[in-house]
């Protein structure tokens, strides 16, 4: 019996799994039956299994592979319905993580620095906007180029494809919660900010923010030439998944720093929780295309988004635009 041989039969005798998973089962199968022209998933399934799975192949060369594949998976399938969040299928395909015990929060941030990030969003008034963004390049600068408070303005824009007539802002704190809290407190004494909050929320229809910690295999935002277009990638991932998004994506990073698209990566404290955010920069939406598109060239970028995708409980892409102010360049003209 030849591996892609035992592959089938497992997938065919799956009688009692979740019923999300039938689509995989199917794409596989159809990926290799139909479409043997671009069978990228069928040979990722069967690379895996091959590593996962390889007391079934030594079971095979005993002459003994069908009587164990079924008794394997009826045990599974029991365990299944015994506990569906930590069904067989899980464990065969989601790589297992160091089983320390520390919080992700240690595990996954930079050690060399104490940086807290905070991201705003700001639904604004569609007749708004444009006196907004003024008010905001007028004001925000001041609070980046005061030495006296102990944060920076990593970049601030305006949404254009996503969720209209939206502000983004993203703050740096060196120094961690302890400069936050110096900087609120001297906000609170500073009269143009002051005015400032009262004159932003006449403009506003609501606003939300986060707190953020860097994942530290990422780089640290850092001023670029333009013009550029920027990607917010937001994942709301899993409870208890963080750990196994991070190993995977410390792998993935390395496939997506060729055209220096990869700005910055962070993972929440504060605020929706288990929510990972990625920031790219590209010179236009071709180029985006043409960038992404290039990742499924590099060997192992497959895995990791087959991987990682069920970790994912929803996703969000921004496309934004730097507003003049923005230290992340400026790109303005008419759209």
């Amino acid at each position: 019996m030849t591996a892609e041989t035992l592959v089938q039969e497992v997938f065919l005798s799956l009688g009692n799994i979740p019923t999300r998973l039938i689509g995989i089962k199917g794409h596989i199968l159809q990926a290799k039956l139909e479409k043997p022209q671009h069978n990228s998933w069928w040979k990722m399934a069967t690379r895996v299994l091959q590593t996962s799975c390889s007391g079934l192949y030594q079971a095979t060369n005993k002459g003994r592979a069908k009587g164990h594949v079924t008794a394997v998976i009826r045990g599974l399938s029991a365990s299944h319905n015994r506990n569906r969040e930590d069904s067989w299928f899980k464990s065969l395909f989601v790589r297992k993580v160091d089983p320390r015990k520390d919080a992700h929060s240690h595990l996954l941030a930079k050690k060399e620095d104490n940086n807290l990030y905070k991201i705003q969003f700001h639904n604004v008034k569609p007749e708004c906007l444009e006196a907004y963004n003024k008010l905001c390049d007028e004001v925000l600068p001041s609070i980046h180029n005061d030495k006296n408070y102990p944060c920076e303005l990593v970049g601030t824009w305006n949404t254009w494809y996503g969720e209209q007539d939206q502000a983004v802002h993203l703050w740096r704190y060196r120094g961690g919660y302890p400069a936050l809290t110096e900087v609120m407190n001297k906000l609170k004494n500073n009269k143009e900010f002051l005015e400032y909050r009262n004159e932003r929320g006449k403009m506003l229809l609501s606003r939300r923010n986060q707190l953020l910690l860097e994942f530290s295999f990422w780089n640290e935002p850092v001023p670029r030439d333009g013009p550029n277009i920027y990607e917010l990638r937001s994942y709301q991932l899993r409870p208890g998944t963080m750990i196994e998004w991070g190993n995977y994506w410390a792998r993935a990073i390395s496939y997506r720093q060729h055209n220096r698209e990869a700005v910055g990566g962070f993972f929440s404290q504060i605020g929706n929780l288990y929510m990972v955010h990625h920031l790219w920069a590209y010179k236009d939406l071709q180029s985006r295309e043409d960038t992404r598109n290039a990742a499924w060239q590099h060997e192992g970028w497959d895995e990791v988004v087959y991987y990682t995708v069920p970790l994912i409980q929803h996703m969000e892409s921004r496309i934004m635009i730097p507003l003049k102010a923005s230290p992340l360049n400026f790109w303005r003209k008419l759209l």
